[in-house]
């Protein structure tokens, strides 16, 4: 029998060419080549250090390692069925240089730790990438937001006009979304962040390894307290997944909003052409395909996460082959979301509020009507019948089409004695911003307050 790493001697039959297509996972771990090699030099530092290897053999397989790094990195080395995954591809090709100096590097670890290290090492970077892309997303809706400072908009609910709030008010919100997705980023990665290496199959190892110091080499804060935990834990993968769930949830939804506001029917939003298309047929069509893809995409990120609950519910301990299945749903939902924030980025910074359109019909929709109840509020009336006098107030200018502000003097004592001009100082949409005062409100003052906060937290 060929001396392959995934067969013992204990197989007296080679494997069925059939299962060797239907085991192999190269195809797609192959992406984790520099985080193997990178692991696997950590491990047999560690070995020499144990005596359990010689340092002249250590200096062999980490030469050797870095070599086949740089084969992989150029393309020069084939990938092949048999050989199933990159650690039995990069274990072989050491084998073949080192003979049973390579056959050494396995001593005390199991592809089973292995591999749970290496996806660890992969996604750390990857959480790492998400959280400066955005950053980098945040820091554009800043931007916009001393340039659009004056601008007013009608904010929604019900996709209905609610109440008017400064421009920045909207770019704001979005920077806090995509703070609690940074948290929750930073949050992953300590979960992340902690080494197996060394539980071996499921059981610990007999040899006298140190696990702590494969871990402090590759940067780990905490090494894993029980090996089959180790060999059996995915949660790292699903928290990783849900994480960016989260943030494909929030990229949607800007995209909606912006779709809408792109269209005639709004009109507030002038996206950048590079990021648009065109029409095989209308020649006047310029579509929000980028807008509208990253709000599809975020469907395959939503299913990726399902797949891999689904995928652990009820494995057994320790290691079961299904685990190797988590790999392409985090793959894709990683590289989906970097490829989207890469794309929104530009976007945000390059778009433009089309502020005369916007301002032409801000009197639409009765955006003051709240901030006018609760002037009355102050005046002394309750609630309730504040809310219903400004219901009839709302009621007679419908009528007579035209805003609050327009109506006379006789028109509001008709709903209320105490009603008169002097409400005027509240009504229209930037009379009523400047009214706010609450906290996290849209007042102007507090709206560049929590600009400043930003600038300082994202330099």
């Amino acid at each position: 029998m060929t001396d392959s790493p995934s067969r013992s001697g204990v197989f007296s039959r080679g494997s069925d060419k059939r299962l060797e297509a239907f085991g192999e996972s190269i195809s797609f771990d192959h992406r984790l080549f520099r985080q193997d090699v990178k692991g696997s030099i950590a491990h047999a530092r560690m070995l020499a250090e144990q005596k359990l290897i010689s340092g002249a053999e250590f200096q062999q397989i980490e030469k050797a390692l870095r070599e086949i790094e740089g084969e992989i990195e150029q393309g020069a080395m084939p990938f092949r069925y048999e050989l199933e995954d990159i650690h039995m591809h990069i274990e072989s090709a050491l084998i073949e240089r080192l003979g049973d100096v390579g056959r050494k590097l396995h001593t005390a670890r199991s592809r089973n730790d292995q591999v749970n290290t290496d996806f660890r090492l992969w996604i750390r970077g990857a959480l790492d990438r998400i959280d400066e892309l955005l950053q980098a997303l945040q820091r554009a809706f800043l931007s916009r937001c001393d340039r659009d400072l004056e601008v007013i908009l009608p904010a929604y609910t019900h996709l209905q006009r609610a109440q008017p709030v400064l421009a920045p008010h909207y770019w704001l919100a979005y920077i806090e979304k995509y703070q609690r997705d940074r948290e929750r980023v930073r949050d992953c990665r300590k979960r992340v962040n902690v080494c197996g290496l060394g539980a071996a199959a499921c059981a610990g190892t007999t040899l006298p390894i140190d696990r702590d110091a494969t871990a402090r080499e590759l940067g780990f804060e905490q090494v894993a307290a029980n090996s089959l935990d180790v060999s059996s834990d995915r949660d790292f993968v699903l928290e990783s997944a849900f994480v960016l769930a989260m943030i494909a949830e929030h990229l949607s939804g800007w995209a909606e909003e912006w779709i809408l506001w792109s269209t005639v029917e709004y009109g507030f939003i002038k996206l950048p052409q590079q990021f648009c298309t065109g029409s095989s047929i209308m020649p006047q069509k310029i579509n929000p395909d980028t807008l509208e893809l990253t709000r599809g995409k975020s469907a395959r990120v939503l299913g990726n996460l399902q797949t891999l609950m689904v995928l652990v519910k009820g494995l057994p301990l320790a290691y079961n082959r299904d685990l190797q299945e988590d790999k392409p749903p985090l793959f894709d939902s990683f590289e989906t979301v970097e490829a989207c924030l890469e794309l929104a980025i530009p976007i945000v910074a390059q778009a433009e509020l089309q502020t005369e359109a916007i301002a032409s019909r801000l009197d639409q929709g009765y955006l003051d009507a709240t901030t006018l109840m609760e002037h009355l509020i102050l005046r002394g009336i309750p609630q309730r019948t504040a809310h219903h006098l400004v219901g009839q107030l709302v009621g007679m200018a419908q009528e007579g089409g035209f805003p609050l502000a327009d109506l006379t003097d006789e028109q509001l004592k008709s709903a209320h004695q105490d009603l008169d001009g002097s409400l005027r100082e509240v009504l229209g949409a930037e009379k009523a911003v400047k009214a706010y005062q609450s906290y996290g409100s849209s007042n102007p003052d507090q709206v560049r307050s929590q600009i400043r906060r930003w600038s300082e937290q994202l330099q």
